[in-house]
C-alpha cells in the first residue's frame, strides 16, 4: 500500500513540536509496511501560513493567502500521488487540496480546523462530503463533522506511548502544565488558579508574561521526565479537539484536572480517571487542584485508572489497527 500524507503541520527539525503526533503515526505505519510519502510545509509553498500560530490563526489574519496555499498544496499532491493508492490529509485545508490528486482521500480533522469551518460551513461541506473517509480524533469532533456533512465519520484518537512502568511523583507535589501559552489553552485561568502552588510550566506563546516561570518548550525526553515528577497535570483549555498532553499524562499514571470541553471530556471520566471542571473557571480549577494535592490516595487511584483507560483508547497498536482498517475499507470500495 502506498499512501501520500498531506499536512499543514509536520516537524521540520528534530526539536520541532509542530505536528509531532502526525510524524509519530507516519513512523509507526511505515514500520507496519505501509509506504508513505509526506508532503508537509517545505514540500510546497505555504506562503507563511504554516508559521508561528499555525494555519487556522494565520488565515484569520491573512485570508487572501489561503487560495495561494491551497493551490501550492494541490500542485504538490498531484505530482506526488501519481502512483499512490490514497491520500491521507490532516486538517481540512489539506483535505481540500488533496481532492485535486484524483485519488481516494482520507481526511483527519483535529479540532482547530472544524472550529474555523464552523464560521464558513459552506467551505467545509464539499471537502467532508467528497472525502472517501473522514477520521476524527474524538467523539465531539465526529458529531461536529457529521453536522457539517461528513458521512459516517470514524473516531481514531491520536496515538500515545504508554510506558511499561511508572514511578512515584516528586515530593513535595508539583502541578504540571505543558502546551502553548495562548488564550485557548486557558492560560489566564492557569495563572490565577496555580498562584502559590509548586508548578512547572513547559511551553511558550503570547501569554508567557502571565507565567514568568515558564521553561519554554522542551524535547520529548525532558517532557517525559516532567510527567514522571508531576503529582497532577493541569489541562484548563477553553477548547480542545483531542488533548495530547492530557492523554500523555494519563499514560504516565498522572491524575489530570481538565476543562470539560471537547476531547478532554472524551478522555477524562470525572471522578474515575481525573477531575473535570467548567472552562474559564479559575476558582473551580483551584479547588480541584487543592483536592488532589491534599489526597495522595486519590491521586494514585485516578492515575492508575487513567493509565488503563488511555492504554485501551490510545495505545499505538490499537490506533494503527484502526487507521489501517480505514485505509482497507476505502481501497475495497
Amino acid at each position: 500500500m502506498r499512501v501520500v500524507v498531506l499536512t499543514t503541520s509536520y516537524p521540520r527539525h528534530p526539536g520541532d513540536h509542530a505536528g509531532r503526533f502526525v510524524a509519530d503515526a507516519v513512523e509507526r505505519l511505515r514500520a507496519r509496511g505501509v509506504s508513505i510519502d509526506v508532503l508537509g510545509p517545505g514540500a510546497y509553498d505555504h506562503h507563511g501560513l504554516a508559521d508561528g500560530h499555525g494555519v487556522a490563526a494565520n488565515v484569520r489574519r491573512r485570508p487572501w493567502a489561503a487560495p495561494l496555499l491551497l493551490g501550492s498544496m494541490a500542485r504538490a499532491v498531484r505530482a506526488a500521488a501519481r502512483d499512490a493508492d490514497l491520500v491521507h490529509a490532516h486538517w481540512l485545508p489539506s483535505g481540500a487540496a488533496a481532492l485535486a490528486a484524483g485519488k481516494p482521500v482520507v481526511v483527519t480533522v483535529h479540532g482547530s480546523d472544524l472550529a474555523l469551518a464552523a464560521r464558513a460551513p459552506w467551505l467545509a461541506r464539499p471537502v467532508l462530503r467528497r472525502a472517501a473517509a473522514v477520521v476524527c480524533v474524538s467523539e465531539p469532533l465526529a458529531r461536529e463533522a457529521a453536522r457539517l456533512g461528513a458521512r459516517d465519520p470514524v473516531v481514531v484518537p491520536n496515538g500515545v506511548e504508554v510506558p511499561d512502568a511508572v514511578g512515584p511523583a516528586a515530593e513535595p507535589p508539583e502541578v504540571l502544565f505543558a502546551g502553548r501559552l495562548s488564550p485557548e489553552k486557558g492560560i489566564e485561568e492557569l495563572a490565577e488558579a496555580t498562584r502559590g502552588l509548586r508548578r512547572v510550566v513547559v511551553g511558550d506563546g503570547p501569554l508567557r508574561h502571565l507565567l514568568p516561570d515558564a521553561r519554554g518548550f522542551v524535547d520529548g525526553a525532558e517532557l517525559r521526565r516532567c510527567y514522571a515528577r508531576a503529582a497532577v497535570v493541569c489541562c484548563p483549555s477553553r477548547r480542545e479537539g483531542f488533548g495530547i498532553v492530557c492523554a500523555e499524562a494519563m499514560a504516565h499514571g498522572r491524575p489530570v484536572v481538565a476543562s470539560a470541553v471537547g476531547g478532554l471530556a472524551d478522555l477524562v471520566v470525572d471522578g474515575e480517571t481525573g477531575l473535570l471542571v467548567p472552562p474559564r473557571d479559575p476558582a473551580a480549577l483551584r479547588a480541584a487542584l487543592d483536592r488532589l494535592l491534599a489526597d495522595a490516595a486519590l491521586r494514585a487511584r485516578l492515575g492508575a485508572a487513567g493509565r488503563e483507560r488511555i492504554a485501551a483508547l490510545c495505545g499505538w497498536e490499537a490506533v494503527l489497527d484502526r487507521t489501517l482498517t480505514v485505509y482497507e475499507r476505502v481501497l475495497s470500495r
